[in-house]
């Protein structure tokens, strides 16, 4: 090539120099029409002659240009070699899979970052394609978060408020002053009489006991004196502990004559819910005369659900509003957080004490619930979806220097306002990945998969083994036959290979065999083509 570029080149010189004595000659000796042709002449050379000169100076700057840098790049050091269809098979020497492709090596400058090792899964991405994936970022930085629940709650009784009114001994009812359901009644109402032998024979021994504390009490013997007392106030206790009305006592004290009816008085304000008897019944004291409840102060049990759980505490003030009162606000604070969930609706109950003047508020209402919470102050948080639920643990991307992210496992607390709680993992300035970080983790998991190199045990790499062959000209038509070895699946982690690729083996009886018939087909084709 070099030749015939410089014989070329001399063809140019000549010929420009005969065009120079041409145009020479024709301006020394000119013909009457020839001195313009001599001056066309004389421009044409001179411009063919910068051209090719230019073209030169060129060619001259190229190669030295290409000269410079074909210069040997600082060599990197191989690490090993990676099957390109299996990254978990690596081989410490160059090698081919089953199907013939190179493994491709790994450097010790990948992956690296201030002489350090980059964690398991670091990704690294081109700018250009940051860009075109839409990647967005955000900073670890500290808030006040706080979180205002809405939720739905229903107004019940209150259960400290509620009385069920059973008998105390047997007997019948015989008169019902109060027969109607949702009646409302004033502490100390009669609601019933009833009639019990057990009743009359308890007035009978009080009065017994009274008779005989007057005839023993001014007795000389202190000891009769004091067992007399002591029948009395037993005898009465027998009466208080039967529930007979404190009024009837005294009637008793005061006539000496016996009631046949008992009264049984509400022992508080509220309204009859329930009425279980009717005149005439017979009563024992499995039955259940009255259910009354004080609807002075109502509950207003709140569902909260399993998300919403931390940020409930006891005290917590809640806005109460009903459809039934319009333009009204109840206010109250969470007194009891219910320690079990509903399995029907996977929520929490959570009890609002509300007073209730002008009894406005009935038992069964719904009612719109706003739970007001306390705030979380000065805490690490971060945008929500920045974080990458796996199903077994939260993880991040953090941007790191040279267009590298690196997915790092974090521990979160609660959650508002788009905003979640970091409680370890990160620290207050770095800064995360807020979008296209599916994209991202899907090249992590790849990659943290291929970076696991520690295996239990070696995983041979097929080599190619040559077929001999005797007969001329074989060599530019050698065959080679891979002798796969058969692979073990590892127990857990990625397979490597031995230090020392296996030698080839001297062709065997089997091999030889092979060959022969190998040879004997290539034979056939021949007599066939001919």
């Amino acid at each position: 090539m070099k030749k015939k570029t410089r014989k070329k080149n001399i063809s140019w010189v000549q010929r420009l120099n005969s065009a120079w004595e041409e145009t020479w000659n024709a301006l020394r000796y000119p013909p009457p029409w020839g001195k313009w042709v001599a001056v066309a002449l004389l421009v044409a050379a001179t411009g063919l002659l910068g051209v090719w000169g230019g073209y030169q100076w060129a060619r001259q700057s190229g190669s030295s240009s290409t000269a410079g840098s074909s210069a040997p790049p600082r060599e990197r050091r191989i690490l090993f070699y990676r099957n390109p269809m299996d990254p978990q098979v690596t081989s410490p020497v160059p090698a081919k899979d089953n199907m013939g492709m190179d493994f491709i090596p790994v450097y010790a400058d990948e992956g690296t970052e201030n002489g350090r090792q980059d964690p398991a899964g670091t990704v690294r991405i081109d700018p250009d394609v940051v860009q075109n994936i839409g990647v967005r970022t955000g900073r670890v930085e500290k808030h006040t978060l706080s979180n205002t629940i809405q939720t739905l709650g229903l107004v019940a009784y209150n259960e400290e408020k509620l009385a069920r009114l059973h008998p105390k001994s047997d007997g019948w009812v015989e008169k019902l002053f109060v027969d109607k359901t949702g009646e409302r009644v004033k502490k100390g109402t009669i609601l019933l009489s009833v009639y019990s032998p057990d009743l009359v024979s308890a007035q009978e021994e009080y009065l017994l006991a009274l008779k005989q504390l007057t005839t023993l009490g001014n007795n000389t013997f202190p000891d009769i004196r004091k067992g007399a007392e002591n029948m009395l106030r037993t005898s009465r206790e027998k009466l208080e502990w039967l529930d007979v009305p404190a009024h009837q006592i005294k009637n008793l004290e005061a006539t000496g004559k016996i009631t046949k009816n008992l009264h049984i008085h509400s022992p508080f304000s509220g309204v009859v819910t329930r009425v279980g008897v009717r005149e005439g019944m017979r009563i024992t004291p499995q039955t259940e005369l009255y259910t009354l409840a004080d609807l002075s102060q109502v509950w207003v049990l709140a569902d909260v659900y399993e998300a919403q759980i931390p940020w409930v505490r006891l005290g917590d003030q809640a806005d109460i509003r009903l459809t039934a009162i319009p333009g009204k606000t109840y206010r109250g604070r969470i007194s009891y957080v219910y320690p079990y969930l509903d399995p029907a609706t996977r929520t929490v109950k959570v009890r609002v004490a509300v007073d209730n003047p002008g009894l406005a508020l009935k038992p069964d209402m719904f009612a719109d619930v706003t739970l007001h919470t306390d705030r979380q102050v000065n805490i690490l948080a971060i945008p929500s979806e920045a974080v990458v639920r796996t199903g077994t643990r939260e993880q991040v991307y953090v941007v790191r220097g040279g267009g590298k992210f690196e997915p790092r496992p974090v521990r979160l607390g609660v959650a508002s306002q788009g905003l979640v709680q970091v409680l370890e993992g990160l620290s207050e300035g770095e800064v995360v990945v807020t979008s296209a970080q599916f994209l991202i983790d899907s090249d992590s998991s790849l990659r943290e998969a291929a970076g696991k190199m520690s295996a239990p045990g070696p995983v041979p790499v097929p080599v190619p083994v040559p077929v001999p062959s005797t007969r001329p000209g074989a060599e530019d038509r050698s065959r080679f036959r891979e002798e796969p070895a058969p692979r073990s699946v590892p127990q857990s982690g990625p397979r490597s290979v031995p230090r020392s690729a296996p030698a080839p083996q001297p062709p065997t009886e089997h091999s030889g065999h092979d060959a022969g018939s190998m040879e004997d087909m290539e034979d056939m084709d021949d007599m066939n083509h001919n």
